[in-house]
C-alpha cells in the first residue's frame, strides 16, 4: 500500500466522521426552554381589542381620531418605547410662608 492510498483512506474517514457529527447535531432534541412567569405576548389586552375594532372599521373610518391614537400607541410599543406616555410629575406643595390667622 502506498502512502497516497493511506492518506486518501484517512481523508475519507475524516469526512465520514464530520458527516456523522452533522447528522447528530441536526437530529438531536432541542433544549428545553425555561418557563417564564412573564405574561405571554399573545395574551389579549385592551390595545389588541381596540386594534381589532379599528381594523374592522374599514377605509371609510380611517380618519377616526381614536383609532389613529391606538395605532400610534401600537407603533410605540413595537419600537420599544413606552406604550403609554408617563404622566408629568407634580412638584410637592411647598408650605406657604405667610401665617394665616
Amino acid at each position: 500500500m502506498e502512502r497516497s492510498d493511506i492518506l486518501r483512506a484517512g481523508a475519507m474517514i475524516v469526512v465520514f466522521v464530520i458527516f456523522l457529527a452533522a447528522l447528530h447535531v441536526i437530529h438531536r432534541r432541542p433544549a428545553e426552554r425555561p418557563v417564564s412567569d412573564a405574561p405571554s405576548v399573545s395574551a389579549p389586552d385592551d390595545l389588541s381589542a381596540e386594534l381589532r375594532r379599528c381594523r374592522a372599521l374599514g377605509p371609510q373610518d380611517a380618519e377616526d381620531p381614536h383609532c389613529q391614537a391606538v395605532w400610534e400607541e401600537n407603533r410605540a410599543r413595537f419600537f420599544g418605547r413606552s406604550a403609554r406616555p408617563l404622566l408629568p410629575q407634580v412638584a410637592p406643595a411647598t408650605p406657604s410662608t405667610t401665617n394665616v390667622r
